[in-house]
């Protein structure tokens, strides 16, 4: 369960937190990333490492609170000012811009494709959203079982 609520907030921060003035810089990014089976894979893989990472962090709330106030820039600085992250960013041969940007179009893909409507909070490029379409069965239970969320039987 603490791994669960760790990831939502480390996924809210990804996804969050962003000023006016990098929020349509931020959008781009996400629509411009290409997902491929190698890339989803690569950061879902590093996703479940970065979360029992941050969860083992005894301040792991104040980080993760103090994130969400973070430009994308500063939580960029972060990532790639922590050794552990940075290892296992480089462990599943991604950069921290990768991962960060990676992460949530891999995330709003999926959601898309389960038929969760665009808008606002919900930005994925019609390539991506294709892509997790035809890999939903595939993808959905790995991202699930990141998160933490038992498989359904």
């Amino acid at each position: 369960m603490r791994n669960w609520v760790a990831l939502v907030l480390v996924s809210v921060v990804l996804v969050s937190g962003q000023t006016k003035q990098t929020a349509a810089e931020k959008n781009q990014a996400i629509l411009d990333y290409q997902l491929t089976m190698q890339s989803a894979n690569r950061l879902i893989t590093a996703m479940e490492a970065m979360t029992k990472y941050v969860v083992s962090l005894p301040d792991f709330q104040d980080r993760v609170r103090k994130s969400m106030t973070m430009t994308p820039a500063e939580r960029l600085a972060q990532v790639e000012n922590d050794p552990k992250a940075m290892a296992i960013l480089k462990q599943n041969s991604l950069t921290a811009r990768e991962y960060l940007i990676g992460v949530p179009a891999l995330r709003m893909a999926l959601m898309a494709a389960q038929g969760i409507p665009a808008g606002p909070n919900i930005i994925a490029s019609p390539a991506n959203v294709a892509f997790a379409k035809v890999h939903l069965a595939e993808l959905k239970p790995k991202m699930d079982a990141a998160d933490g969320i038992p498989a359904r039987k």
